[in-house]
């Protein structure tokens, strides 16, 4: 069943229209629902996310949000980046290349909604297992209550602060992130709330 929501995205989309019109077609050849989610389609379960469709620059994919779990006889699942722990992409940048894998696509659609009837959860590390900037820790020994507002955080909101500090190359920039996020962790809030 389509939405008027993604009928409206589908209208505005200025790239990759064939190709989101193609994804369409076959994701709902599915018993997953459509709905507009981050602004993009998505296709849900129960309303349970399974799969989105989304647009780049240099390429267009349907993102699988439980990919690592998934079969992926055909070696095309994409790892967005080395920090993404369930999600996978199936990247397109022609027209021709989803038209070729249409089975395919239908396979890992089906794989996909398996998954989700299941129950399988995908296992996500664990905040200890993120590396935790040195930086980091002086802040905490220097300001004792930014410690006790750090655990007190979601496990999430950590992890969104260590690999935000993390990913920073040079020390100097590590403590400059740190310092400006200070107040924000003792207020008890996460980096993008």
């Amino acid at each position: 069943m389509s939405s008027e929501k993604v009928d409206a995205f589908m209208h505005r989309a200025t790239s990759w229209q064939a190709e989101f019109a193609a994804l369409r077609e076959i994701i709902q050849s599915s018993d997953l629902s459509e709905e507009l989610k981050w602004g993009q389609p998505c296709y849900t379960l129960d309303g349970q996310n399974v799969v989105l469709m989304h647009g780049f620059k240099d390429y267009c994919a349907l993102l699988f949000f439980k990919g690592a779990l998934m079969k992926d006889s055909k070696s095309i699942l994409v790892q967005q980046t080395e920090n993404v722990q369930a999600a996978r992409q199936v990247r397109f940048t022609s027209l021709d290349q989803i038209t070729k894998l249409e089975k395919t696509l239908k396979s890992y659609i089906k794989n996909a909604i398996e998954l989700e009837k299941s129950g399988a959860k995908v296992a996500f590390k664990k905040t200890a297992e993120f590396s935790f900037p040195e930086e980091l820790e002086r802040k905490m020994d220097e300001i004792p209550a930014l410690r006790t507002a750090f655990e007190e955080l979601t496990p999430g909101r950590q992890r969104g602060y260590l690999l935000h500090f993390s990913s920073a190359k040079q020390a100097k920039t590590r403590e400059s992130r740190i310092d400006k996020c200070v107040q924000r962790i003792l207020a008890g809030k996460g980096l993008d709330d």
